[in-house]
């Protein structure tokens, strides 16, 4: 089932998502409702609170850059209670964009390399080093998992121009080619 896509200013964005159970129930129904709604707004990355539960589970899948990144071609994968645990000191800046801010593009330093811990759709724990575009996808979904959006890891002055951008978005004045949940009137 598509579900819509919680917009900038909903509350579930700023908070912490928590741990879930290996039992919760209709895990499975949820990782395929996300993997759909990626799917029907063509993104690449998608976290719960993004869909409006504030629980520890991400969907990536990197197929669509399979063409120009081989090493993504297929790559399909769920993140359960996933964490980062340690940061290489190396950084890397790159345009980031995301579903819960749409029309919003902006630089963004991250580290190179993250050491992630979860377990995968078949409830089996991973413990590794990633590194690339997909340490980089990991490090923008996860941040949601922790009340955070991509806007909050920009330059005091980049946010600064992007300030009426972000009024926008919570008034409800943006244009998304899919289906959303804009923000409550405050």
């Amino acid at each position: 089932m598509i579900l819509p896509i919680y917009i900038y200013g909903n509350p579930v964005l700023r908070k912490v998502a928590q741990d879930i159970p290996t039992d919760y129930p209709e895990l499975d129904k949820l990782i395929a409702d996300l993997y759909e709604t990626l799917a029907d707004s063509e993104g690449i990355g998608l976290a719960a609170p993004q869909v409006g539960k504030s629980i520890r589970v991400v969907v990536i899948d990197l197929d669509v850059l399979g063409e120009d990144l081989p090493e993504y071609k297929g790559y399909r994968h769920a993140f359960i209670n996933p964490h980062i645990v340690e940061f290489d000191d190396d950084k890397v800046v790159y345009e980031e964009g995301c579903l819960s801010l749409p029309g919003i593009h902006e630089k963004v330093s991250r580290p190179a390399k993250i050491r992630v811990k979860y377990l995968d759709e078949q409830l089996q724990p991973h413990d590794e080093w990633v590194e690339g575009y997909l340490a980089r996808v990991m490090q923008h979904e996860f941040d949601h998992l922790e009340g955070k959006v991509f806007t909050d890891r920009i330059s005091p002055f980049r946010a600064q121009l992007i300030k009426s951008k972000l009024k926008a978005l919570l008034a409800g004045r943006y244009s998304a080619g899919y289906r959303t949940k804009p923000a409550p009137k405050r």
